[in-house]
């Protein structure tokens, strides 16, 4: 296919822009080969003429299909340029809000001066694991891939952070620390990972600062080593530091700051330990106030120096050591500010006085006059003799600064030494991942030496890049089996030449450094003698003499030479250096900082620590080598990028290349120039053009025929999917360069998948117009058709009505005569009528006119008397006012003369001391006086307020009150006018009279209906009030119970995660006993000789059986263990129950707070109705009392002749003579066997003492029979305290019972005042029948209830029956064996066999054996099988009933504790088993069950029958035990989930997501946009819903097999579709592929299919369901509208289980995969946000995948009866005996 074939009309291609860089464009016109013009329309719609250059030929690049804008990769687009990958960044920013693209091996990470909810935990978890390119593009996902190829490979790895000032190099390097840190918990007490992330906010403070582009720039670049173990977790990690930037210590250009500890330590220079200091603010500091920026919006630097102390602590700096770090940073601030005067041109000093100086002198513990000296001159050698010569004052400042400089760095070495000390590796390291953050390409208006050697570190890192790239390409033909020739890329060798080689840039600086008069412009001119003519990258400015031009790899670069030279030598006066080593401040911390080091005077291999080089310091060795001249910093620096690049080599590195935006700081704002600028400079173009050259377009087979299988014919289509594709290709691409065919890939070349996408589209086109003629074609005839028949029936209807108008016509006609006869006839005498009504409304309407002008003027004349008289009266008030003002003006006058003589004497005589003193006497109390009356006038005041207040809205009520009334005059004029015309047309004679009787009427009568209405509306306004007030008040109560709920349910969440964690602590804790052990026995085992070890072998080899020899110490040890977790176990018990004591409490007050406000509405209520209701009430009242009784007479009188039976056979009815006699039988036996009771006590003592006489007095304790007589009174106090409880119960029923029925008694009542007072306001004949009505209702009620208490009574008899059978067995058999007896003779008793009483008798000792046998060796499936459910749980009850029985405490506890262990230790040595997991589940709550069950509390005990109910356990109370079963099974229930999460997470994403249901129907997205590199799995091994569910089914079967409680099973089964919900959610909202109409689809129909699972175990309401509402609504996101406002209001009112940011999230994520989709644009994102602005809840991106829903337990009684349990003889219990 020939290149001009694809700039067809309609084409669109880039156009270069000087602002936009490149612009779109649309061709008009087809291209040609020969054409110089190239037609074009722009995006505006203008249309522009673009020449093509004849001598290149080039044609403008082409634009890509709308469908691969966007991509993940930018390696995967169809035409690789620069202008593609403009636009796929600019919309990937701007328009879908995504930072991270991949291009290539490179993450491209765009700054977007915004924080984004995508760094958090759960986003860690869900790139854990994953493999690179499954994901949308992350930070993440390059840590992970690092971290996944060091644990498999056992290979170090680098990821490489470069990019320039404020790109956001530390933000990515410190999340990928961040990431290590998680992934790799360590086992360390002191965990490691801290420690790591500890180091950033240290190395912030110290080495970052604001500059114009960045708020915190890194100003020096660092290498992070973390090392890693063998099982891949963090022991440590080594910081390496390059290239600090000094200069900006003495100096910070306009708008920037210096380094942030500067700042921290001023904003906190108010804490006590810095007073010493004697700091001010940043601003009275030279070295801090030059950028006069002092502070950065949103940063609180006396926050950040509390973070930078406590990182400082975590890392091991002591206190002291951090108050003379804070000491050396003040007296820098200090050293700053010390001024300088010049003497004379060569002369300068320092006056005494200086006080900076001298705080700078006191903090560092030097001589202040030796400093003051030494700043002002300097010590010169020579060979013979040495020479003190002074300093001008620009020298001296320049040495200060200097030393200042030094300082820092000499500081800045030191503490990451420490950091480094700290962080060593704790043991032995198996391998690394390293992070270089360092410094990008820049280039300034003025670039000095650090420009230069930041340049230079780029020029090596683009070259080690290139050849990584170039060697990872090679390595994928290699491995496809391509034919491939060397792909020619852009080498910077001969840059690195230039810089670096013999007489090199370097070289030639070192040397002019060694000169003794070097200076700048010398070296310039050297490098124009030597590099000008014989290096193309070197060049020289035209206008300057004093600069250098380098044409780096980027760009080319001017550098002022001046500094270098000095900047290169990094010199400080050797006597500063001697003056520091004289300080009195003797720490090891001083000494490690400002000691001379070798380097000052030696050379080898000693490494320099000034900040430049790697910050790793060594002491200072005096030898021989001390006249080796100082290594300059460019020598250093370019050794240590040696060291780097050697590093880094041996590697694998992975490369994160951030990008500025803008300069303005702005969010998610791009700017095209300054983008690409960066991405030239970074190597990102340069790998794009690496790809291009080859075959960047990589597609599996599989793919390829799913994407482009419709451009294939039918009779092509092979099974074999490789030779499919190679026939299509060869038909539809006929250059065989343009494509290649590996193993398992197809590779084209740039543009080839764009072709191929273009006739995809074509032929869609095609496929899609023959459809739409056929349907056309179609919906054509059915219109004709039916308009056909559609006529016909017109026709017919119109022609009939045109007849039917006809004969109408004509019927209208006659009638139309009659009706203008009749309406001529009604018009004349309506107009007659008219006239005459009007002559009488005219003349009425005259005579009113007369009447009220002569009125007006009556009412006229009065009111100007009136007027008169209010005038004359005013005229007089204001004489007399006048009067009266002139007086007192006269009598004022004359006063104030009076008093101005006063004063004068006054003041005369106020001249003396004793006057003065007269005057105070009493002052403070008058002012206390005064003080008080003013108060007191005050709270009059507020009050008179407060009264004025009230007055006005109690004036306001009655002006309101009279515009009502005001309005309503108006309708009433009306009714009195239509009144007056009724008068008037009865007779004018007596029109007068009933005038004025009717308005008197109508008046009284409105005001009687006015009173009656405004009575009635008080009283529905009071009505109201109390509606309102009782409403306000159960809302408050209903509210306080569910906040109630609430808090209850957050505390339940509370404890379980406590329990979880105390579960971990406890694993953890038994691992390190499990590694002790193993040490201990590796150990000894060093120590045994070779016979030892054989016959422990031998041993090992018969069998390592649960002996009780061995297994007793470890017994003892799980005892021990358990002991020691009783008491957090029995806290938090307490814990629990204080908590539920409270709301039981709370609750009682609510309850008693609502009955008294039912007693009081009641009350009110009462009040209410006044006295004749009352006394009809009690009529009614004694009435139907009587009915009552009559009825109950009358229902005695029934159930007597109901219970008559004439049968003989029949049995006792109840009131009959037989039931009588057998109750009077049935308390005879029962006083009988009391006393039967007490005779066999005195029996028993009696055969004590008979023995007792045959015996020797001494030896009567001896034998025992003390002990049998106290066994005999305990039992008999047993069974009094027994009696004495069950009295007490009785009696509590009883009460409790008065109470119910006082309730029922007070119900009623309210019931029949309500009837009463509802019945009055009805008629009567209404009232008498909602009486009857209301009786009926009653006697119904109370008919049921007896004859419900006729059934009680009557199961209550048959009870008695059993027990009194029961019971005369048992004494015929105690008369028996009691007259067989002889007294004071022993006889050999044979005892008959007992009753099973369901318990198990075991030998003490044997618990180990017991719990061998049924918990650590028993399997799930040889007891689920065919034995009993819970069967284990059971027996262990047994056991436990066994040993309460014999009032045995230890074995209770013993075995309760030893169940407990053994269970734990099976769930930890099996818990990825589910079908161990959920056995133990289910038997741990039966046992629970059982505790509660037989535990004799009556909440429990109800559910029991009278068998079980015997079966209670009787000296020991556990509800202690209750709990901690409860929490086992708590902790077993969690480990089930994560058991089911573990097995279900690698099956949910695959199934849920991935897995295409409809293959081919709704579109997919590109391959290379999904893997890059993996082939896909084949169709037989994929994962589908259906595997999700039939998994789902086994994990439900096993629970159900195992009778796990269904409640149990409810709540397991929601927390497993809240785990699907949340891993499948938080993949959706993290792939960009994922997100398109047709995934929607898929991912509803997968959900729906849950949903039937759910319904066919029926489960559907156990809230799985809505569980799975998250994802059900981002399907419909998916699928939904999304251009108008209207859209916009559905989706928020939709998607209400999903938040703001994860719907704003999907929107930017949606991506079209078939051409006839369009994107959501950046505005219906924009209104979708204003509409979510106001939601109240969480702002967080991802479900957590770790949220465990709080489970609660309800008690679920067993029908099984102890003594009905059979034990099968596999379970190997033979020594248990039953009882």
């Amino acid at each position: 296919m020939a290149v001009s074939e694809l700039y067809s009309k309609s084409a669109r291609v880039w156009l270069p822009d000087p602002e936009e860089v490149w612009r779109s464009a649309e061709l008009t016109r087809a291209f040609t080969p020969g054409d110089q013009v190239l037609s074009l329309r722009l995006e505006d719609g203008s249309v522009l003429e673009h020449r093509i250059d004849l001598k290149s030929n080039r044609l403008p690049p082409l634009r890509n299909p709308n469908l691969l804008v966007g991509e993940n990769d930018l390696t995967a687009l169809s035409y690789l340029h620069e202008p593609a990958v403009l636009h796929n960044l600019k919309v990937r920013f701007t328009d879908s809000k995504l930072i991270y693209t991949y291009c290539g091996i490179v993450l491209v990470a765009i700054n977007p001066y915004s924080s984004l909810p995508i760094y958090e935990a759960d986003i860690i978890h869900a790139y854990s694991g994953q493999t690179l390119g499954d994901m949308d593009p992350h930070i993440f996902a390059v840590a992970e891939e690092a971290y996944k190829n060091m644990a498999r490979d056992e290979r170090n790895q680098s990821v490489i952070v470069s990019g320039e000032s404020g790109a956001g190099k530390t933000v990515s390097a410190k999340y990928v620390m961040r990431y290590f840190a998680t992934v790799s918990r360590s086992s360390v007490q002191a965990n490691v990972e801290d420690k790591v992330l500890a180091s950033n906010p240290i190395m912030e403070a110290i080495g970052n600062a604001k500059t114009t582009r960045n708020d915190n720039s890194s100003r020096f670049g660092k290498y992070i080593e973390i090392g890693f173990d063998k099982k891949n977790r963090i022991i440590g990690a080594m910081m390496k530091t390059y290239l600090l930037e000094k200069s900006r210590v003495v100096f910070q250009p306009l708008g920037e700051r210096n380094y942030h500890i500067l700042y921290q330590l001023c904003a906190s220079s108010h804490l006590p330990e810095f007073k010493d200091f004697k700091l001010s603010c940043a601003d009275d500091y030279l070295c801090t106030n030059q950028g006069q920026c002092l502070a950065i919006e949103g940063v609180d630097d006396a926050a950040d120096m509390t973070e930078t102390r406590r990182a400082l602590t975590l890392l091991g700096f002591s206190d002291s050591d951090q108050m003379s770090l804070f000491r050396i940073l003040a007296a820098i601030l200090h050293f700053s500010n010390v001024e300088v005067k010049a003497q004379s041109a060569d002369s300068s000093s320092i006056t005494p006085d200086q006080h900076h100086l001298a705080m700078f002198c006191e903090l560092m513990g030097v001589a202040y006059q030796d400093m003051a000296y030494w700043l002002c001159h300097r010590k010169l050698r020579t060979a013979t003799e040495t020479f003190v010569k002074t300093l001008s004052k620009v020298s001296a400042v320049n040495g200060r600064d200097a030393l200042a400089k030094h300082i820092y760095a000499k500081l800045f070495g030191w503490i990451v030494d420490s950091i480094n000390r700290t962080l060593k590796f704790a043991a032995t390291r198996r391998c690394f991942i390293g992070i270089l953050d360092i410094y990008g390409f820049e280039t300034f208006d003025v670039n000095s030496f650090e420009q230069f050697c930041i340049n230079y570190a780029n020029e090596k890192l683009q070259q080690q890049f290139n050849l990584h790239v170039f060697k990872l390409e090679q390595e994928e033909y290699m491995k496809e089996e391509i034919p491939w020739s060397l792909i020619d890329f852009s080498d910077n060798e001969p840059c690195i030449r230039l810089i670096e080689a013999r007489m090199g840039v370097l070289d030639l600086l070192d040397e002019e450094c060694r000169m003794p008069k070097g200076s700048d412009d010398t070296w310039v001119q050297k490098l124009y003698t030597t590099l000008l003519k014989q290096n193309v990258h070197f060049d020289k400015p035209r206008l300057s003499n004093t600069a250098f031009i380098i044409h780096h790899f980027a760009d080319k670069v001017e550098y002022q030479c001046d500094g270098f030279l000095e900047k290169n030598k990094d010199t400080v006066n050797e006597e500063h250096i001697n003056v520091l080593k004289m300080s009195k401040v003797k720490p090891v911390s001083y000494f490690s900082v400002f000691s001379m080091e070798c380097s000052l005077k030696a050379g080898g291999n000693t490494k320099v620590h000034s900040g430049n080089v790697l910050s790793t310091s060594k002491r200072c060795r005096q030898g021989p080598a001390s006249k080796v001249h100082k290594k300059t910093v460019g020598l250093q620096f370019r050794q240590s990028l040696t060291l780097l690049m050697d590093m880094l080599n041996a590697t694998t590195p992975h490369y994160v290349r951030c990008i500025k935006p803008n300069d303005q700081k702005a969010p998610f704002t791009l700017e095209p120039m300054r983008t690409v600028q960066q991405l030239r400079s970074c190597g990102v173009l340069e790998t794009i053009r690496i790809s291009a050259a080859g075959y960047p377009s990589r597609w599996t087979y599989q793919e390829f025929f799913k994407r482009y299988g419709v451009l294939v014919r039918q009779k092509d289509v092979q099974t074999n999917f490789n030779q499919t594709c190679k026939t299509a290709l060869e038909k539809l691409i006929e250059d065989r360069d343009k494509y290649q065919f590996g193993r398992t890939k197809i590779f084209f070349r740039a543009g080839q998948v764009a072709y191929l996408e273009d006739l995809r589209s074509e032929k869609l086109r095609l496929a899609c117009v023959s459809i739409q003629k056929t349907l056309r074609c179609w919906l054509a005839r059915k219109k004709y058709l039916r308009m056909r028949r559609s006529a016909v029936v017109l026709q017919k209807h119109v022609r009939a009505q045109q007849a039917c108008r006809f004969v109408r016509l004509l019927r209208w006609t006659n009638a139309a005569v009659v009706i203008q006869k009749n309406v001529r006839m009604w018009a004349g005498r309506r107009a007659y009528q008219r006239e005459r009504s009007a002559a009488v409304t005219i003349q009425g309407c005259f005579r009113s006119y007369k009447a009220r002008q002569s009125y007006y003027k009556l009412l006229y004349e009065q009111k100007t008397v009136v007027i008169q008289s209010w005038v004359r009266g005013w005229l007089a008030r204001k004489r007399h006012q006048r009067y009266l003002a002139a007086v007192v003006l006269l009598q004022s006058c004359v006063r104030r003369l009076g008093a101005r003589r006063e004063l004068k004497r006054l003041r005369a005589e106020a001249r003396s001391v004793e006057h003065f003193k007269k005057l105070n006497v009493g002052m403070e109390n008058k002012i206390m006086q005064l003080q008080r009356r003013i108060d007191q006038q005050v709270r009059s005041v507020s009050a008179l307020e407060k009264t004025q207040a009230a007055e006005q809205k109690r004036l306001r009520g009655a002006e309101l009150d009279a515009l009502t009334k005001a309005h309503r005059i108006p309708s009433l004029l009306e009714q009195l006018a239509s009144l007056h015309r009724e008068l008037d047309a009865v007779g004018r004679e007596k029109e007068e009279q009933a005038r004025a009787h009717q308005e008197h009427t109508l008046k009284s009568d409105l005001i009687e209906k006015m009173n009656m209405w405004n009575k009635e509306r008080e009283e529905l306004n009071r009505l109201i009030q109390d509606q309102a007030r009782q409403t306000s008040e159960s809302q408050a109560a209903l509210e306080t119970n569910r906040q109630l709920e609430k808090e209850l349910l957050e505390e339940r969440a509370h404890y379980q995660s406590l329990l979880s964690e105390h579960l971990q602590l406890e694993e953890r804790h038994g691992d390190l006993q499990d590694k002790m052990n193993r040490s201990s026995d590796a150990a000894s085992s060093h120590r045994r000789s070779d016979s030892l070890q054989s016959s422990s072998s031998s041993e090992g080899t018969q069998g390592s059986g649960y002996t009780e020899g061995r297994d007793s110490p470890a017994h003892r040890e799980d005892v021990t263990r358990a002991a020691v977790d009783m008491p957090v176990l029995l806290k938090l018990q307490r814990k629990v129950k204080e908590l539920e004591e409270e709301k039981r409490s709370l609750f009682g007050q609510l309850n008693r707070r609502e009955e008294a406000e039912q007693e009081k509405s009641k009350m009110e209520d009462q009040k209410t109705v006044n006295r004749a209701e009352l006394d009809t009430e009690a009529l009614k009242r004694q009435e139907l009392e009587s009915e009552n009784k009559r009825l109950k007479q009358d229902l005695g009188s029934l159930r007597k002749s109901l219970t008559d039976d004439s049968g003989p056979l029949a049995p006792p009815k109840p009131g009959s003579m037989p039931y009588n006699v057998l109750l009077e039988q049935l308390d005879c036996s029962n006083e009988e066997l009391e006393m039967r009771k007490e005779e066999v006590l005195l029996l028993r003592s009696h055969m004590v003492r008979q023995t007792a006489f045959k015996h020797k007095l001494h030896t009567l304790n001896e034998d025992g029979e003390l002990w049998l007589a106290y066994e005999g009174l305990k039992e008999t106090n047993r069974v009094l305290e027994g009696l004495l409880q069950d009295q007490g119960r009785a009696h509590q029923q009883e009460v409790q019972e008065v109470r119910r029925e006082l309730l029922g008694v007070k119900e009623e009542s309210g019931r029949q005042q309500q009837l009463l007072a509802q019945s009055l306001l009805l008629p009567k004949e209404a009232q008498v029948e909602a009486c009857l009505q209301h009786e009926i209702t009653r006697l119904a009620n109370e008919n049921l209830d007896l004859m419900e208490r006729q059934e009680g009574q009557d199961k209550t008899v048959r009870v008695l029956k059993q027990q009194l059978k029961s019971y005369a067995e048992r004494l015929e058999e105690f008369e028996g064996n009691s007259s067989r007896w002889p007294i004071g003779i022993p006889v050999n008793i044979t005892r008959k066999e007992k009753v099973f009483q369901g318990m198990l008798e075991y030998k003490e000792g044997d618990e180990s054996m017991l719990l061998k046998n049924l918990v650590v060796d028993l399997t799930p499936r040889s007891v689920a099988v065919s034995s009993l459910p819970w069967l284990p749980a059971y027996i262990i009850f047994m056991c436990i009933r066994y040993a309460d029985h014999i009032n045995d405490e230890e074995r209770v506890s013993t075995l309760l504790n030893s169940t407990i262990i053994s269970i734990k230790g099976v769930i930890k040595r099996r818990g990825k088993d589910f079908e161990t997991v959920s056995f133990w589940l289910a038997n741990a709550g039966r046992f629970l069950h059982c505790l509660r069950q037989y535990s004799g509390d009556e909440d429990f005990t109800k559910h029991n029958t009278p068998r079980q109910n015997e079966h209670c356990l009787t000296n020991f109370e556990l509800s202690g035990y209750q709990q901690v079963f409860g929490d086992l099974v708590i902790q077993i229930y969690q480990q089930l989930i994560k058991c089911t999460q573990d097995q279900l997470l690698p099956l949910i994403v695959a199934g849920m997501l991935e897995h295409e249901t409809a293959q081919g129907v709704l579109g997919s997205m590109p391959a290379s946009q999904r893997k890059r590199g993996a082939s896909v799995a084949e169709e037989a091994d994929a994962v589908t819903v259906e595997t999700i569910l039939q998994q789902l089914s086994l994990f439900h079967g096993a629970m159900r097999q195992h009778d796990m409680d269904q409640e149990l099973v409810r709540q397991a089964v929601r927390q497993l579709f809240h785990f699907i919900c949340a891993v499948t959610l938080n993949h959706l909202l993290l792939r960009k592929d994922m997100c398109s109409w047709g995934k929607g689809l898929q991912i509803r129909y997968k959900a729906w299919q849950l949903e039937e699972w759910l319904m066919e175990k029926e489960l559907s309401d156990c809230g799985a369901k809505e569980a799975l509402e998250p994802l059900v609504q981002a399907a419909q996101l998916l699928q939904i509208n999304k251009k108008t406002p209207a859209d916009a209001q559905a989706i928020c009112a939709m998607c209400s289980a999903l938040t703001a940011p994860q719907i704003v999230k999907v929107l930017n994520l949606y991506t079209p995969v078939i051409e006839f989709e369009e994107r959501v644009s950046p505005t219906f994102i924009a209104t979708i946000q204003d509409l979510l602005r106001d939601r109240s809840e969480p702002t967080t991106l991802m479900m957590d995948v770790k949220s465990v829903f709080p489970i609660s337990i309800p008690f679920v009684p067993s029908l099984v009866v102890m003594d009905a349990i059979q034990i099968p003889a596999s379970l190997h219990l033979g020594f248990l005996t039953r009882v």
